[in-house]
């Protein structure tokens, strides 16, 4: 199979050759001449007449092409041996014996009719001919300047730019190379071009302005084709119009109406790029972009300062001390050079590290990756949440209008009764105080002995009574603020027996229920210092959570029947705080770390809310119960929607300290959040009933006012029950009121 091809080429080859010779061939030219005839004559018909000149040269034309009709038969047959030798190879014999060549000798006048019909039905193939590499057609190549190809080629892809010589090593090529001045440069295929000898002549004729070929003769006669001797009459005998000979008018119009486009500025023209001679040497190559988009220039060695000079100021150059300081530092922060002074130029020596440092350099180019990083330029501004305007949200407390001093140690806790005319407030220093919201004069005073650690006022108008937790100890007291005398808190706050009730069977080890005779109140006592005290909306039951209770952190107690009950749940972690739902019977248990939701009714587990935080100090309910805060001792407030995901829809670092406590106003979509850096912050927080749209968050007014006191700022904070006020209890003694 590999000779076919070969034989093929062969074949072509002697098919162009027979082509060439007959296309040489002259053939005599025979000319027509047409008389005209009268109608008198007898012949009407017009007739050719071959002239007796014309007979001559027939004759010698034809002795002409005898002898050349000689050669192309001798050489035909020397082309028709080889054609028949050649089939011979492919095709040895028929059926018959017979080869499948024709012999040209037996054919006789067939075989020139045969020749002739192959050399029309030959096509001109440009087969042979190398097209161009590139295929952008008439595309200018002022397109491609600033990318990394030229162009593409005929599969599609893309011819990449040749590394161009700059004009230093380019004229040195020149200088080397003899045949420099026969290079030419192709732009459209990006190389150097090599002209032969035939197209310098050629190109030197041009510059003469003579002819490109050097077998043309410009002085050749004239052939008139359209001449006979019967012409008579012109192509066409009109005469010449005016319009020929005068300048067009629409023309000078159009040609006013451009040069007026042109001064007014409404026709502009490009003006050419101005390439500068000369450029910085030491200048930054990143705006640049003559390499291509994806071109990043190395970046520029740092410049010699005043440090590198051989004469320095004294200021730059070191003392001793310094130097042997520097021996002690890390060689990264070692500084490397130290600048010294010499007297002139001469005798400053080598440089010891230019070696290494030009070897750095080198290394660092070769290794260090680069790539460009798109920036997006989006204004900060935009990315901001379109929120409603502070003026649209009022009400909400914005100043203190009122101070409640009496305490003599840090104010860890207060609340508000159900009425909103009294609150009560414990501290460290031993004492429980009731307090007019109005007038700010302090009632009522407990001395309890130890430091207080919370206070809860019972929800219910009718029930005045105050649950306090206090080391060990839960004390339930009467505040004595009911209209009228009732025996009915009388009855609730006395204990018969010493009870240590529980649904478990070691119920009598843990709490245990008596009579507290010196305040006529209730004393719980725990095995555990308890931290929290929450009641219940109908204010009869109320949790207590001991961290260090282990199983036994969080208990539930009745107060009309003197019942305390274990949580029937696992605790995971230590318990922080605990809340009753406003509405359900459902009971929430925060740890550091997470939010336990259980269904007291069901006694089954619903969810877990994952806060994500460092340590959950506190946790607040919304009055519609779907949405919860959480405050953390990192400075993180969560909102999380319970409907939505057990993660917090809402995250927000407000307090750069630890968060002490959170709370819902009751019927203001406003909660608030106090810190250790004596701040309290307000937020507007609307949570819709329509439950495709989210809650609304819009933070609101920062409260400040309180004193930092061994670095603790505000303790506590909670709302007033019916108007947007917020009371802060801190760590400077101090109660405030701040209103709208």
């Amino acid at each position: 199979m590999a000779n076919n091809d070969d034989v093929v080429m062969v074949i072509e080859t002697t098919r162009c050759s027979e082509m060439k010779k007959k296309e040489t061939v002259e053939k005599p030219e025979v000319i027509f001449e047409e008389e005209a005839v009268h109608s008198d004559s007898d012949d009407s018909i017009l007739s050719p007449v071959v002239s007796d000149d014309d007979y001559e040269a027939f004759s010698d034309e034809d002795a002409t092409n005898n002898s050349d009709s000689e050669l192309l038969e001798s050489e035909e047959d020397s082309d028709d041996e080889v054609h028949a030798n050649i089939m011979d190879q492919q095709n040895p014999s028929n059926d018959d014996g017979l080869s499948d060549g024709v012999d040209d000798h037996d054919q006789g006048d067939g075989s020139a009719s045969e020749d002739s019909r192959e050399v029309v039905d030959e096509s001109d193939s440009s087969e042979d001919e190398v097209g161009p590499r590139n295929t952008i057609g008439d595309v200018p190549l002022e397109w491609y300047n600033d990318e990394e190809h030229i162009g593409y080629d005929v599969t599609g892809k893309k011819i990449k730019k040749k590394e161009k010589l700059d004009k230093l090593d380019s004229f040195l090529a020149k200088t080397d190379d003899a045949n420099s001045w026969r290079k030419i440069m192709d732009d459209i295929e990006d190389e150097e071009v090599e002209l032969t000898k035939e197209e310098t002549k050629m190109i030197r004729r041009m510059l003469k302005g003579r002819a490109p070929h050097a077998d043309f003769d410009p002085h050749a006669p004239y052939v008139d084709w359209f001449a006979w001797d019967g012409a008579k009459h012109p192509l066409s005998n009109a005469p010449e119009p005016k319009r020929r000979f005068i300048p067009s008018k629409w023309e000078a119009k159009k040609v006013v109406k451009y040069i007026r486009a042109i001064r007014k500025g409404l026709i502009k023209f490009d003006k050419p790029k101005e390439q500068p001679r000369f450029y910085n040497l030491w200048g930054d190559e990143t705006e640049q972009s003559g390499h291509g988009l994806s071109y990043i220039p190395a970046p520029k060695a740092k410049l010699p300062g005043h440090e590198e000079s051989y004469n320095p100021s004294m200021e730059y150059i070191p003392t001793q001390e310094e130097i042997n300081a520097y021996q002690l530092m890390f060689e990264e922060d070692r500084p490397k050079f130290i600048p010294k002074r010499f007297t002139s130029l001469r005798s400053v020596p080598a440089y010891e590290k230019s070696v290494r440092e030009t070897f750095d350099r080198c290394l660092d180019l070769y290794l260090c990756p680069r790539a460009r990083k798109k920036r997006i330029n989006i204004d900060p501004e935009s990315l901001k949440p379109k929120l409603p305007s502070r003026k649209d949200l009022k009400p909400y407390p914005t100043t203190c209008y009122l101070e409640y001093k009496g305490h003599t140690g840090p104010v860890v806790s207060v609340c508000t009764d159900p009425s909103g005319q009294h609150i009560a407030s414990g501290s460290h220093d031993g004492t429980v105080r009731i307090w007019e919201v109005e007038t700010g004069r302090c009632i009522k005073i407990w001395e309890l002995g130890e430091p207080v650690q919370h206070v809860a006022w019972n929800p219910l108008p009718e029930l005045p009574i105050l649950a306090v937790s206090m080391g060990q100890d839960v004390f339930v007291l009467n505040t004595g603020l009911e209209k009228e005398e009732s025996k009915t808190i009388a009855d609730l706050l006395r204990v018969e027996a010493t009870s240590a009730t529980d649904d478990s069977e070691s119920a009598g080890s843990s709490v245990s229920w008596s009579q507290y005779d010196k305040y006529e109140g209730i004393r719980i006592k725990h095995f555990k210092t308890v931290s929290s005290v929450e009641w219940h909306r109908k204010g009869d039951y109320f949790s207590t959570v001991m961290p260090a209770g282990e199983s036994k952190a969080v208990l539930i107690h009745l107060l009309s029947k003197k019942v305390t009950q274990r949580l029937p749940f696992k605790l995971y972690g230590l318990p922080v705080s605990s809340t009753f739902h406003p509405t359900r019977s459902i009971f929430f248990v925060s740890t550091k770390k997470t939010v336990r939701v259980y269904d007291l009714l069901k006694k089954k587990f619903i969810k877990k809310l994952d806060a994500g935080v460092r340590e959950i100090s506190s946790i607040s309910i919304h009055p519609g119960g779907d949405n919860v805060i959480v405050g953390s001792k990192d400075g993180k407030l969560c909102w999380f929607d319970m409907d939505l995901s057990s993660k917090p829809y809402k995250i927000l670092k407000s307090h750069p300290k630890d968060i002490t406590n959170v709370a819902f106003h009751r019927t203001y979509p406003l909660f608030a959040s106090s810190s250790d850096d004596c701040t309290a912050y307000v937020f507007h927080g609307m949570v819709y009933s329509d439950l495709n749209q989210n809650p609304l968050i819009v933070p609101l007014e920062i409260l400040h006012g309180h004193k930092s006191v061994n670095g603790r700022g505000v303790l506590d904070c909670t709302f007033h029950p019916r108007q947007p006020w917020l009371f802060t209890a801190g760590a400077d003694s101090v109660i405030k009121l701040f209103c709208h």
